[in-house]
């Protein structure tokens, strides 16, 4: 498979100034395979430890952290000598030995020369403990679940995502390419990004299979609860967690703690709400008062929106069946709408790297995505079908008059200029390229 990140990691490599280097993710998006295959692809050596599999190797961490007599240590573990600017090091669910996690200060100090590069799945939590962590000494990426243009490649259409990639944003594609791309979207939020439930998927095409995968990984973060939340936390944890899809589904889909367990509030439930945030499983899109810059100043913390971190778990969870996805029922709908939203949060974040927020008037028009863009802030309205009546984003535009809207459905591409500025129609499948889309506010309108 094939990875985006692949090329920040490359990038890293080559940089002369490189530190450690650590990557987030959630269980089984991949972090691993990305880590192992750099390995293959661009060292002589690899030297792969894992934390959470060999408690022995926490010992080396014990005492001094002379980095030395650590790499010496690990060398006699594997019984090949770790050379610096040859072996790349890999420590694997780094968070189960947090005093590991403080000796990459002295990796960068001591040691620049070897090239360390670190993952775990629950890593996010970890972080966010009170504990002593290496501040400006290490640098962090995170992987996220495959997104709509991995998806593709993976499924055998390289050519065909990057010849989109080049297009001039709005030209029209051929009927050919559309119908193509409105399968590949479909069969993605029957999937989602976990790579083990994308390659079940590619060979053997079978729901089935795909969904006991899903179900494998649901399992497994349920584990994760058990196993690492604090123990206080784990009926909570499952209660927020169990109700996300409900709540996503809501017409009003705002957070309400009082709908997770009769008569909670925030203060019950919001450092196990925080837990999954910082485990990276879930994300929280905060309403925005205004849509100034930085949106940031404008949040409201207390009124917010919690998604999956993989659109496919979410399907899933929701006992939403695939054949769903195609019909037209409007007993479909709201799932139907709260799984596009979803998607298209996912595609955005592996754009931008943030998550973004959504505005809320008083007469409850909702923009379901804000994003800031430089100085700009861009409206992201999402609709699931053809259908692009968008009263709530006419409501916005009319009021805060944005350089540019973005509106995106089933429909063709298009572009909309009147007196409130620039709407630009995206088709679902082509939001991962969206940034480029803006573009078209910088040439002559054809309409």
């Amino acid at each position: 498979m094939k990875r985006q990140i692949l090329h920040n990691l490359l990038r890293w490599k080559e940089d002369p100034n490189r530190q450690p280097l650590l990557i987030r993710g959630v269980r089984q998006c991949g972090k691993t395979w990305v880590m192992k295959r750099f390995g293959e692809e661009n060292y002589p050596d690899t030297a792969y430890f894992n934390f959470e599999s060999d408690e022995r190797l926490r010992e080396f961490f014990e005492g001094d952290l002379d980095v030395s007599r650590i790499i010496k240590s690990l060398g006699v573990q594997r019984g090949k000598t770790i050379m610096p600017g040859t072996t790349l090091v890999i420590f694997d669910e780094i968070q189960f030995c947090p005093r590991a996690l403080t000796a990459l200060k002295y990796f960068c100090e001591d040691m620049p020369k070897l090239h360390v590069i670190c993952a775990g799945s629950l890593l996010g939590v970890a972080l966010a403990k009170p504990q002593s962590f290496p501040v400006g000494k290490v640098e962090l990426i995170t992987l996220r679940p495959m997104n709509f243009y991995e998806f593709c490649v993976a499924n055998g259409d390289e050519m065909l995502a990057d010849h989109l990639a080049s297009l001039p944003a709005g030209d029209p594609l051929p009927a050919a390419f559309t119908g193509r791309l409105e399968e590949y979207y479909r069969d993605y939020l029957i999937c989602g990004g976990m790579p083990a439930v994308v390659s079940s998927w590619i060979e053997k095409h079978d729901i089935g299979e795909v969904e006991r995968i899903q179900q494998q990984i649901l399992d497994t973060y349920s584990l994760d609860f058990v196993k690492h939340a604090p123990l206080n936390d784990f009926p909570k944890l499952s209660l927020i967690w169990n109700a996300i899809p409900l709540q996503l589904a809501k017409e009003n889909s705002k957070f309400l703690f009082s709908h997770v367990k009769k008569g909670a509030r925030a203060r019950d439930l919001e450092d196990a709400l925080q837990w999954l945030i910082d485990a990276g499983l879930i994300y929280k899109v905060e309403k925005a008062d205004r849509p100034y810059i930085p949106l940031s100043m404008y949040a409201d913390a207390s009124y917010f929106k919690i998604y999956l971190a993989d659109v496919g778990l979410l399907r899933k969870m929701s006992k939403f069946p695939a054949a769903a996805l195609l019909s037209s029922s409007p007993m479909a709908a709201d799932m139907r709408g709260a799984l596009t939203e979803n998607y298209v949060l996912g595609e955005v974040m592996s754009v931008t790297g943030e998550v973004p927020y959504f505005w809320r008037s008083e007469r409850t028009a909702e923009v379901d995505f804000l994003v800031q863009d430089g100085e700009k802030i861009v409206p992201i309205e999402v609709k699931a079908g053809k259908n692009t009546r968008a009263k709530s984003l006419q409501e916005y535009r009319k009021k805060f008059s944005p350089e540019i809207a973005v509106r995106v459905s089933l429909q063709v591409a298009a572009r909309h200029d009147d007196e409130n500025g620039t709407l630009i129609e995206m088709p679902l499948y082509l939001i991962w390229i969206w940034k480029t889309y803006l573009d078209v506010v910088h040439r002559p309108s054809d309409t």
